[in-house]
């Protein structure tokens, strides 16, 4: 049952991004109260090029347009330990049970001779692009680009909505942020395919930072239940993750949130996660007031954020080796 009275914020950032002006009090408490009620927020007025986000459209419709053969050239056992590249519908899982989207995987282009590629470390490295599309290589990079600036500007906005210092995250987490991109399709609906494109679960980091294309799909569970967050028009839809839920005590909650493409066409997603430096260890925030509940029962995992100890990549290992659970095996 979906409760289409219930609607995630918007909130305008323009400020933020633009730096003009110090008076960020009114912008701060809409993410504070955005984070607290949802977990969930619509941004506008961010800036990203417009030109550039259709461009990345059309190159991604371009590429699932494809037979399965040609796509498979950059599938991702190619991509090694870097954990990138593309992958068929259903060979991701989501609890255990696979999800009805094709998708490919990028993060951070890093060169063989980068530290943390030269020590083996997963999920570093480069990046798989198909040479038969060459302007994707070029525009995928772009806009991760300009989205890693965005996630900066959108940190500290979420560290004042906390009371903190601007430069809170970046001191300690996200100065040099895990960067992971990806573009995902979810095949056309038909009756015999009642299953979800992506099953009910959280993010793993801090922030996602997702452009829609206009099909809608997006499913966010709200306190008064499951409600829709459709489509608007140049912007992007925004939710933390469980390690931003970790730091604040549970007082900003990773929120659970499920796809189901119910059109006759492809629908196109494309989410970006800034995370928290892979080898970082992740602390609770010392805010005033706040009482940590333990999650372990509300939450779809039945796991506690607040019981983890370790690095963001322990985290993120653990939880992605069970999406692609024959992968680590050819990696690691």
């Amino acid at each position: 049952m979906i409760n289409s009275h219930v609607q995630v914020p918007i909130i305008d950032i323009n400020a933020l991004v633009s730096q003009t002006s110090k008076s960020y009090s009114v912008m701060a408490e809409q993410i504070r109260q955005a984070c607290q009620d949802y977990g969930f927020f619509y941004i506008v007025g961010h800036g990203v090029d417009e030109q550039l986000q259709k461009q990345l459209e059309n190159l991604s419709q371009q590429f699932f347009a494809q037979d399965e053969d040609t796509k498979l050239q950059i599938r991702m056992s190619l991509g090694g330990k870097a954990w990138r590249g593309y992958f068929p519908v259903g060979n991701e899982l989501t609890s255990g049970k696979p999800d009805l989207k094709e998708g490919i995987y990028f993060g951070a282009e890093l060169e063989d001779n980068h530290p943390l590629v030269k020590a083996g470390t997963l999920m570093h490295g480069r990046n798989l692009f198909p040479s038969n599309i060459p302007q994707l290589r070029e525009t995928v990079l772009e806009y991760m680009h300009l989205m890693t600036q965005l996630g900066h500007r959108l940190m500290a906005g979420i560290a004042l909505s906390l009371g903190l210092e601007e430069s809170y995250f970046a001191d300690r987490y996200t100065q040099d942020p895990l960067i992971l991109f990806r573009i995902f399709n979810y095949p056309p609906n038909s009756s015999s395919q009642s299953q979800w494109g992506v099953g009910e679960h959280t993010d793993y980091g801090v922030l996602t930072i997702l452009k829609q294309d206009n099909i809608g799909g997006l499913q966010v569970k709200s306190k008064s239940g499951w409600i829709d967050a459709p489509p608007i028009p140049n912007s992007f839809v925004c939710n933390i993750g469980d390690m931003l839920d970790r730091m604040t005590q549970g007082l900003y909650r990773s929120t659970p949130h499920r796809v189901r493409n119910l059109s006759t066409s492809n629908r196109l997603s494309f989410p970006f996660f800034f995370d928290p430096n892979f080898n970082v260890e992740v602390k609770p925030i010392e805010l005033n007031n706040v009482v940590v509940n333990d999650d372990k029962s509300d939450r779809w995992d039945k796991a506690s954020v607040h019981e983890f100890s370790g690095t963001y990549g322990d985290y993120l290992l653990n939880k992605v080796s069970k999406v692609f659970p024959e992968l680590p095996q050819t990696v690691l």
